[in-house]
């Protein structure tokens, strides 16, 4: 067994590539548009780490996405937790729970 992707709807394609790609730092792989379908989705994954990837999907006819339906987590290793907070807070991200000295 191994690690595939993790799942995300999301509900505005340039937001989301502007926070996953932009600010926390994550690259595009691969696009897939299906129109019988009426979805898009987009694999993202941290440099050098292509086997851990993300998976965003757009629903082109979506509703909006209320009580959690659309967010698990996401879980990625970072050298320093301090650096990344500040970069995203530097970039307008609101971190809730800061990282504890």
């Amino acid at each position: 067994m191994r690690y595939l992707h993790t799942m995300v709807r999301i509900s505005d394609i340039d937001e989301s590539l502007d926070f996953y790609c932009n600010k926390l730092g994550l690259s595009e792989l691969n696009r897939f548009d299906n129109e019988a379908g009426r979805f898009t989705l987009i694999f993202l994954a941290a440099p050098g780490d292509e086997s851990a990837m993300l998976e965003l999907t757009y629903n082109w006819d979506s509703e909006p996405y209320d009580e959690g339906r659309n967010f698990g987590h996401v879980a990625y290793q970072v050298d320093d937790i301090y650096a990344l907070c500040r970069r995203l807070a530097d970039n307008g991200v609101v971190i809730n729970r800061p990282p504890r000295d």
